[in-house]
């Protein structure tokens, strides 16, 4: 067990020199969980191998699952990629610093661990000052993949990070809840389109008022053989009970909980509820499970930034079983969505 220094920082006015010893932490070969305005990530220099392998092995992850690039500048980008499309320039310009991470052809020197045997690379530039200002000080490109143990809900607070890596990396630095809530959007940028392989804080819908309308692919990438990007193959965010996603009319779907619960308080389970206010109506939503609410159905951003730490108090709260009603798959209601796909092992039940 190692002896993990935990730093707690202020976001808006981060402490120069706790992050300096952090930087050195990382470019003398260790390992650093740090805040980012989408999750907390887990980093480690890029070009000392020995680093990046110990990020698979702390979180427990499969070695062909390739990881992000941090940089603290644009200009890092074509230390990076071999090639940079027009288009990978115009959205850097438009949404860097911020949620957004391109893949592109990786240059040579760049470590198979980094990449996971791909000849492509993901960059990000992310916008929380502490991540900034840490990777200003590494000055050096730092792969971070999130701060968890691998198949756990990704971190949003330092106490997250804590709870799942204490004892195991050398320092954690703790600047409190982040900010978009899920892990930045993933656009592949090597093919004949655009396609996003992973959605995130930046839209669809965004990504298009900028390249064009239709000009973006989305495909269904949960079961691909091999992951092109993070989160698209393994089963990801998991509770510790199992988690059945429901879709379907609102009504209907109460209507099926209602059943659910009183089923399950027959049988002496605990249930779990993932909902929206809107939901919390059910009756007995109000006495005979425990219910965690998404916020406003018609502000899916509340969604984003809730969902991980829900996840996470269903395992503090004790339940047997949990049902989570589907948000809608508009803006970044899309990456809820495809979390709680991901939590649910890649299976939606429509309640009729």
């Amino acid at each position: 067990m190692i002896k993990t220094e935990i730093i707690r920082v202020n976001p808006e006015a981060p402490d120069e020199g706790a992050l300096a010893q952090a930087a050195a932490i990382l470019r003398r070969g260790g390992l650093v969980a740090f805040p980012t305005e989408t999750v907390y990530g887990l980093g480690a220099v890029i070009y000392n191998r020995v680093s990046v392998k110990n990020i698979f092995t702390v979180k427990g992850r499969p070695g062909d699952n390739p990881l992000i690039v941090h940089i603290y500048r644009e200009e890092q980008i074509f230390e990076l990629a071999r090639e940079t499309p027009a288009a990978a320039m115009v959205l850097a310009r438009r949404f860097w610093p911020g949620p957004l991470t391109m893949i592109l052809p990786k240059r040579e020197g760049i470590p198979v661990e980094v990449s996971a045997g791909l000849p492509t690379v993901a960059i990000r530039l992310p916008s929380h000052p502490v991540a900034r200002e840490l990777l200003r000080l590494t000055d050096l490109p730092v792969a971070a993949p999130s701060a968890n143990l691998s198949g756990r809900p990704s971190p949003t607070r330092g106490s997250h990070v804590i709870t799942d890596l204490n004892g195991k990396i050398e320092m954690i630095i703790d600047a409190g809840p982040t900010g978009v809530g899920v892990e930045s959007t993933v656009l592949d940028l090597t093919g004949l389109r655009p396609r996003i392989l992973r959605p995130g804080g930046v839209t669809r819908e965004m990504l298009e008022a900028v390249l064009g309308a239709g000009a973006v692919e989305t495909p269904e990438a949960l079961n691909d053989s091999r992951p092109l990007a993070p989160g698209m193959k393994y089963r990801h965010y998991a509770p510790q009970a199992p988690l059945r996603l429901l879709t379907g009319e609102t009504r209907v779907i109460h209507t099926f909980l209602q059943e659910r619960v009183d089923q399950a308080r027959q049988a002496g389970k605990k249930i779990g509820v993932i909902g929206y206010d809107e939901d919390q109506g059910i009756p007995s939503c109000r006495t005979e499970v425990t219910f965690f609410s998404l916020g406003r159905r018609s502000n899916p951003a509340e969604g984003a930034e809730r969902l991980f730490h829900l996840l996470r108090l269903c395992d503090q709260a004790g339940v047997d079983e949990i049902y989570a009603v589907a948000p809608p798959r508009t803006g970044v209601g899309e990456a809820v969505y495809n979390r709680l796909l991901k939590a649910a092992g890649g299976k939606v039940e429509e309640i009729k």
